[in-house]
């Protein structure tokens, strides 16, 4: 799909939030402003939270609650796997509701294989290419 604003980020965002389960991890990967936050900030939506989505780049984790509580975690400034296992992070790859990763590369081989993949990647005229790989069920958005 590609979206040519925040606006649509976001609202692509809900479409797939829409379809999450209870239990599913989405790794979100993208460059530093490619619009993963806003893609996140879409899903809160989906999910009837109320509050301010923030990226937890400070706090690693942030948790929400919604028809499905929400665990957004940020790994940017995690140093890889063994500082991930030493948080507990690993209970946040099992969730009882809705996990999103950012910067999931930094975990490697911890990442759960079932987990959906979103791919935003910014194109030379700005716009935002966005791609859902995986899962561990059928995702459509039409």
């Amino acid at each position: 799909m590609i979206s040519n604003s925040e606006k649509e980020t976001e609202e692509i965002g809900y479409r797939f939030g829409s379809v999450l389960r209870k239990g599913d991890v989405v790794s979100l990967i993208g460059s530093l402003g490619a619009g993963k936050t806003v893609f996140a900030k879409g899903i809160a939506r989906a999910l009837d939270i109320k509050d301010a989505i923030v990226s937890p780049t400070f706090t690693l984790v942030q948790e929400y609650e919604g028809r499905e509580k929400l665990y957004h975690l940020d790994l940017y400034r995690l140093s890889g796997e063994d500082e991930f296992e030493s948080m507990g992070g690993e209970e946040f790859l099992y969730p009882d509701g809705i996990t999103l990763v950012e910067w999931a590369e930094k975990i490697g081989e911890m990442m759960r294989d079932d987990a959906f993949s979103v791919i935003i990647t910014i194109m030379d005229n700005g716009d935002r290419m966005i791609e859902i790989k995986g899962g561990s069920h059928e995702c459509s958005l039409s």
